[in-house]
């Protein structure tokens, strides 16, 4: 499992994955989640990825050597929507050839992608692509995705990121959120990947991988904690005063019910001519 988040606000984009392979608490590994492409000047696209890593790995590398020659890439694709076209057209390939196969076998076809990027003379977009090859594009409603474990880091993200947020704090709430993902779920791990990408540079301007040594991480986990504990201690305590309204049910009336309690005979019942068991001799 993994956690991946795209967000994308008026200045530019942030992406954050981590770095966890799983497939069993005996296989245990790390293999990134991010792939860059970039011709400085002209275009910065950025893949996340969560699933099947052999799935992911599929795609990304059909996408790095197409079968077609002619066909349009990442670095060649007019539009962020057609690169979102050409990134769910890869998983439909990849899903042509494998799926079959991986049912035999009881496996799930299961990957999906963040694609965000932009190329010159557009602005900034974002899109999640299924594992069936279609897509949706963030709004300014919604401006972000997350993949993989996404339950625990969202949170914080719809309660703080709004489209007008500065990419600095955008970044610092994708690492809260990966933080909150880190410490309820032992599938996603460290290392991560943070790439901040400001509108219109058209290049990587900012990017940094994470670990236990990260003094800026350490900070952040330390941080959190201590003022969630704060804060929590300052709310205070319910109080309990108004009893009026509890949803208390009327006891149905039952008849009686004559109940056999052990060791009594039912009416009419012979006592048995030797109450205690016999003891057996022991099987040879």
């Amino acid at each position: 499992m993994t956690y991946c988040v795209g967000m994308c606000v008026d200045d530019g984009l942030v992406f954050l994955s981590d770095t966890r392979t799983n497939a069993g608490v005996d296989h245990v590994s790390a293999a990134r989640k991010m792939a860059v492409y970039e011709q400085p000047g002209e275009r910065v696209i950025v893949l996340l990825s969560a699933g099947n890593l052999a799935l992911t790995q599929a795609v990304t590398q059909l996408l790095a050597e197409p079968t077609d020659p002619d066909a349009p890439t990442l670095y060649s694709c007019a539009t962020m929507a057609e690169a979102a076209r050409i990134v769910g057209e890869a998983v439909r390939e990849v899903h042509r050839r494998d799926a079959l196969s991986l049912a035999e076998f009881s496996v799930d076809f299961n990957c999906s992608f963040i694609l965000g990027g932009q190329i010159h003379g557009q602005p900034p977009r974002l899109f999640m692509v299924y594992a069936a090859g279609n897509f949706i594009e963030s709004t300014r409603v919604s401006p972000y995705f997350q993949i993989g474990e996404s339950k625990y880091g969202k949170p914080i993200i719809d309660r703080v990121i709004t489209p007008s947020s500065p990419l600095d704090e955008v970044a610092k709430c994708a690492l809260i959120s990966m933080d909150s993902t880190l410490r309820a779920n032992l599938s996603v791990g460290l290392p991560l990947d943070l790439l901040v990408y400001e509108k219109d540079a058209l290049r990587v301007t900012r990017f940094a991988t994470l670990d236990n040594d990260s003094t800026y991480y350490q900070m952040i986990h330390r941080t959190w904690g201590e003022r969630l504990r704060q804060i929590f201690g300052e709310i205070p305590n319910p109080s309990w005063t108004d009893l009026a309204n509890v949803p208390l049910r009327p006891r149905e009336s039952r008849a009686a019910v004559p109940r056999l309690v052990i060791g009594d005979l039912p009416p009419g019942a012979d006592a048995p001519a030797q109450t205690r068991p016999r003891r057996r001799s022991p099987r040879t």
